[in-house]
């Protein structure tokens, strides 16, 4: 006979170690190249302690003369609080009980949730890496008739669960995504919002604003980070260009060159909007360059720029490209995906007031980069379909 028991095992041993390497590896490409691990966390804080320039003890001298004074390392404190990944299954009492009498039928039922929710991890998960940490989805242009157009979708989905804040007042809570016309950039939702939405309102992921992992348009924003002034440490700022240019093997060599030698960095992954790589594809088929492709970590195919991976990314914007050396980017977490348990170290626990049992998956975790300068990004890159290049 199948029971709550049965379930809750099942989630444990046979599901928890699945789902942990498919969020780790399988999430995107950006994720699987990026270290994780426990060190540097104390409490609910990552406090890590990172090096700037070189060592001052160093010099030439006469045979005679004097030694070159001892200089200490510089070194900063980088600080962030863990933040709070969660993912959430529900089980109607009624389903479990329907399978009961079939491990089959169970089998399927617990298959069927926990790929939704692995699916919607993976989405959010993605997503975070390339956000600022506040948890915007988007942008309201305008609002007529119960339907949102937006600035961009990019980052919206159907069933997505969003709030809507106009500058920093809630307006709205809980509201579900139905249905995203990407072509027109408009969002319907399952019910109208209670307050009329307005131009510039924001949404954001339920109960995510300000949460979120410190990803990368955090590091490349303009608000200070991991607790450090950017004012009054500039060289936190990463290499950036925003001139609009049109995509060439010159340019991103132009951007490996400066920060090989300004920064000692490593270029080893490319990630970009699907503009971009039309567009560097259509610029190697116009000089008649061969389309050289890797396989990566997590079995990921992508085309290469001097052996560098180029990804497309769907939560990068169209004209937008990073450049990044991702071995100085480590996911600090308190532990890997874990359930949370109740009394008795149950997962499943009953919805208060409803026939149903819910479990929850929970990381603790934040991204920190060692050297936010040693990496770079583009944007308004040139990514016509149309032969956007000088002949």
């Amino acid at each position: 006979m199948i029971d709550l028991t049965t379930a809750q095992n099942a989630l444990k041993d046979a599901y928890l170690v699945a789902m942990c390497n498919q969020l780790n590896t399988k999430t995107n490409p950006l994720l699987a190249k990026i270290k994780q691990s426990s060190s540097d966390v104390y409490g609910k804080q990552i406090v890590k302690v990172a090096p700037v320039g070189l060592n001052g003890g160093v010099g030439a001298g006469s045979e005679t003369g004097l030694l070159p004074t001892a200089n200490e390392n510089n070194y900063v404190q980088f600080k962030t609080t863990l933040k709070n990944l969660y993912g959430t299954i529900e089980i109607s009492d009624k389903a479990i009980r329907a399978s009961s009498v079939s491990s089959g039928a169970f089998i399927d039922l617990l298959d069927a949730e926990m790929e939704g929710l692995l699916t919607a991890s993976k989405f959010n998960l993605g997503r975070m890496l390339y956000g600022d940490g506040t948890g915007a989805v988007g942008t309201v242009v305008s609002y007529e008739a119960g339907v949102a157009t937006m600035k961009s979708v990019k980052n919206l989905m159907e069933g997505m669960v969003v709030d809507s804040y106009s500058g920093e007042t809630l307006d709205n809570s809980g509201l579900r995504i139905a249905y995203v016309d990407r072509t027109e950039k408009k969002v319907y939702f399952t019910k109208s919002p209670s307050t009329e939405l307005v131009a510039d309102d924001v949404l954001y992921v339920q109960g995510s604003k300000g949460n979120e992992i410190t990803g990368l348009g955090a590091i490349f924003g303009k608000e200070d980070i991991y607790g450090l002034s950017r004012t009054a440490n500039k060289w936190l700022a990463p290499y950036t260009n925003d001139a609009g240019a049109e995509i060439s093997d010159e340019l991103l060599q132009t951007a490996v060159d400066f920060l090989e030698e300004n920064s000692g960095s490593n270029i080893d992954f490319i990630s970009c909007g699907a503009g971009v790589k039309r567009a560097y594809q259509q610029y190697l088929a116009y000089y008649r360059r061969n389309i050289d492709v890797t396989t990566l970590e997590g079995g990921y195919k992508a085309m290469t720029f001097n052996g560098i991976p180029v990804v497309s990314d769907r939560f990068v914007p169209d004209d937008t490209l990073y450049m990044l050396d991702t071995s100085k980017f480590t996911l600090h977490q308190l532990c890997d995906w874990e359930w949370i348990e109740g009394e008795g170290g149950k997962i499943l626990r009953q919805k208060a007031g409803y026939p149903a049992y819910t479990a929850t998956l929970v990381k603790y975790a934040d991204l920190i980069c060692d050297q936010p300068n040693g990496q770079a990004r583009f944007t308004n890159i040139q990514s016509s379909v149309t032969n956007p290049f000088k002949a």
